[in-house]
């Protein structure tokens, strides 16, 4: 009997580190103590029972202090929010590089067991977004805008390449039309279908129905816009008072940023977040830094877009450029450095934080 409550006790005071990876169907966690020894791996259903099984699985360890999740905003989305909800701290975990793969192998518990000891090694220590927020009401619109967006572009394009190669008397009715009279004019033929044989006719038959799909887009995209500015005005009205920030980009910085905006630790975090912070490359006498091609790429090229907004219309911008470039700076230099300082500017609002007087 004491043996058993000795080894009980034992078991109560093992501190335990998780790594769980993440697929559609099921997950595999494994558990590590503090010396990093494997205290098992096991695999669960990708549903509220198998995370609750999960749980109380890694609970039979001892006290469970750390969970590393890899995917947490695809498929680890459900069990970071059960897990953040019984109060379980997380960590983001990105998935083992090539060469630890090349030396260990794959499967799915190597890749748990190498969340875990991430996690348990802090080398992994990114907070997940919360996924049950304003923000995330408002990231679902944006992804269907962003693809009604790359769809009316992508069928524009379409039109304009089927007028170039059009017979010679369409093209010629079409080809100087501006895109929105193309657009307009398209939609509103009436060609005869009975014969669509004739490359003319058959040519007016798929302009029209690009024409169409093209303006049905428009609607949609006016639709979602309708969405997402007052969403965007009641999340953060100061974002939207920025020069140079309008709802989409907001929009962007905010989904980036999540819902839990103190996860963020600094704005060179939120910098280096946005892919916008320089990294250093440097070898013994040459300092210097090189591009980052990094981050969250939608992020930086809204940081992009406020940039050049601000390159036509504030003169504090205009002036900042004149300096750099009699310093010698290229235009690209000068917008990467511009990105880097309106990342600043934006992480203050996001976090609700003033900036240092100093």
């Amino acid at each position: 009997m004491t043996a058993f409550m000795g080894t009980v006790q034992a078991a109560a005071a093992t501190r335990v580190t998780a790594g769980v990876d993440t697929h559609g169907d099921a997950h595999t966690a494994a558990a590590v103590d503090d010396a990093g020894r494997v205290l098992g791996s096991a695999q669960f259903d990708a549903d509220a029972a198998g995370y609750a099984a999960l749980l109380a699985w890694l609970r039979g360890f001892g006290k469970l202090v750390l969970v590393g999740v890899e995917g947490t905003g695809v498929y680890g989305r459900g069990l970071a929010a059960h897990l953040h909800a019984e109060g379980i701290a997380l960590v983001e975990v990105d998935r083992p590089d090539r060469k630890t793969r090349r030396a260990h192998g794959k499967s799915d518990p190597i890749d748990a067991e190498a969340a875990a000891r991430a996690a348990l090694a802090q080398t992994a220590a990114g907070v997940p977004k919360q996924r049950d927020g304003r923000v995330e009401a408002l990231r679902a619109p944006r992804v269907a805008r962003r693809c009604a967006v790359a769809h009316r572009a992508d069928t524009q394009r379409r039109i304009k390449a089927l007028v170039v190669t059009a017979p010679e008397p369409l093209r010629q009715t079409l080809r100087h039309l501006p895109t929105r009279q193309l657009i307009a004019t398209c939609a509103a033929t009436r060609p005869d279908t009975g014969r669509v044989d004739d490359p003319t006719v058959a040519t007016k038959v798929a302009l029209r129905s690009l024409a169409r799909a093209h303006q049905r887009l428009g609607v949609d995209i006016d639709e979602l816009d309708a969405l997402i500015g007052p969403l965007v005005a009641a999340i953060n009205p100061r974002l939207l008072a920025l020069k140079g920030v309008g709802p989409d980009v907001a929009g962007q910085l905010l989904v980036t940023a999540g819902e839990n905006t103190d996860r963020l630790r600094s704005e060179a975090a939120f910098a280096m977040l946005c892919g916008a912070a320089p990294l250093p490359a440097s070898s013994g006498k040459t300092t210097r830094h090189r591009l980052n091609r990094g981050g969250d790429r939608h992020a930086n090229n809204a940081l992009w877009r406020i940039v050049i907004t601000r390159l036509g219309t504030d003169q504090r911008t205009r002036d900042y450029t004149a300096r750099r470039t009699a310093q010698g700076l290229s235009k690209t230099e000068i917008i990467r450095c511009l990105k880097r300082y309106i990342a600043r500017e934006v992480f203050t609002v996001l976090a609700n934080r003033h900036p240092n007087p100093a």
